[in-house]
């Protein structure tokens, strides 16, 4: 099992040196599959199979959409390694299977997390 030494910089709650997690002071141990991104002092970076796309506002149709959101679109704001080796960067409009998006709010913007194999098309 590969393990991963983080620093956390944010405000935690708490006791911070519970859990089998803690090493010292704000660092902490994780395996690979227990963080999403990471910030590397200037940005933030999807991890291993992981991107992360904002959704984008209703186009206007000559159909009624009920809803805020384009659904199925959004525009990548970080993208893995695999997704830039295919020619998608941030910014590029997307789209993804249906039920792939789990919300998070980054930087108290609310962006989708999905599997890269998940992206289907760059528009």
């Amino acid at each position: 099992v590969h393990h991963n030494v983080f620093k956390f910089y944010n405000d935690m709650k708490g006791r911070r040196k519970s859990g089998k997690s803690f090493f010292k002071e704000d660092l902490f141990f994780i395996d690979n599959e227990q963080f999403y991104m990471y910030h590397n002092g200037t940005e933030w970076n999807a991890h291993d199979r992981y991107c992360f796309v904002s959704p984008v506002l209703s186009e206007d149709s000559y159909v009624f959409k009920p809803f805020t959101n384009e659904p199925l679109v959004g525009v990548m704001r970080y993208p893995n390694e695999y997704l830039m080796s295919q020619g998608v960067k941030s910014g590029s409009k997307v789209t993804f299977t249906p039920e792939s998006e789990y919300e998070f709010e980054v930087d108290g913007e609310k962006m989708y997390r999905i599997f890269d194999h998940q992206i289907t098309l760059k528009l």
